[in-house]
């Protein structure tokens, strides 16, 4: 039987400040067996973009990545956030390790290619080095991801967290029992978006398709529930989207099989 695996998604809001980054890190720290944490951190870097002078511009909610934002989401994602999470994790006593895609060749992506948008220096992933990943857990390292990756030619790529998560979490199955878990400022997907209690506790694919066809389902959490879906049929058991302070609490909604 294999042994389980937690892969906890968080999103830059949760991570970025003080009392929920430290509540985060309760909960996370207390979470039994082997896990890897994911964390995004756009606020951060949008600010200190700002206060170089570097202008953020997002198209559908993606950060256009040109070489000056590059440089800036490097250094808060890859430095400042991911490295205030791994002292903290470690003045918990868990061996915490900050990586990016292109620490160990972890994850490798291909730049995004041009289409109706030019997004610049943002990756898809291409692959992840699972074994290598699975050897350090084993060794009783805790991965901590930030949302970069590289592309083999020497340069980094700003990469979505939800992607490193899911990616991350399907390579990882062929080593580990995985359950995925995407941390959001909803209890799960709503039947009502006005109704923070109308949770769905399940859904299957056919639930999925009806509920985008009757518009429960709709925006930027079709994207989050498609890459569940893919993380299920790619070996992941379940894939739970929750609360980040609901991780131990059970509920949220739960994607499996």
């Amino acid at each position: 039987m294999k042994e389980k695996l937690t892969v906890i998604k968080v999103g830059g809001k949760i991570v970025e400040e003080e009392d929920t980054l430290n509540r985060l890190l309760s909960d996370f720290s207390s979470i039994e067996g082997y896990k890897v944490l994911v964390h995004g951190g756009g606020r951060s870097a949008t600010k200190i973009a700002a206060q170089l002078g570097i202008e953020s511009k997002m198209v559908n909610g993606r950060r256009i990545t040109d070489a000056e934002t590059l440089k800036v989401v490097t250094m808060v994602y890859g430095g400042l956030v991911n490295k205030n999470i791994v002292a903290g994790l470690q003045a918990k006593g868990v061996n915490a390790m900050g990586l990016t895609g292109a620490d160990m060749n972890v994850i490798r992506s291909v730049k995004r290619p041009v289409k109706d948008v030019d997004y610049g220096y943002v990756g898809d992933v291409q692959q992840v080095n699972a074994g290598l990943l699975a050897d350090l857990i084993r060794q009783g390292v805790v991965p901590v991801m930030a949302p970069l990756t590289h592309d083999g030619q020497g340069s980094m790529l700003n990469t979505n967290a939800d992607t490193i998560a899911g990616e991350t979490a399907k390579a990882l199955a062929q080593f580990f029992d995985v359950t995925l878990v995407f941390c959001f400022e909803k209890k799960g997907v709503l039947r009502d978006e006005n109704d923070d209690d109308s949770v769905i506790p399940f859904i299957t694919p056919a639930d999925f398709k009806e509920y985008v066809e009757q518009g429960v389902i709709q925006g930027g959490m079709i994207p989050k529930l498609e890459n569940s879906f893919s993380a299920i049929d790619a070996g992941v058991s379940q894939v739970v989207i929750t609360l980040a302070t609901a991780i131990h609490a059970g509920g949220g909604t739960v994607i499996k099989k």
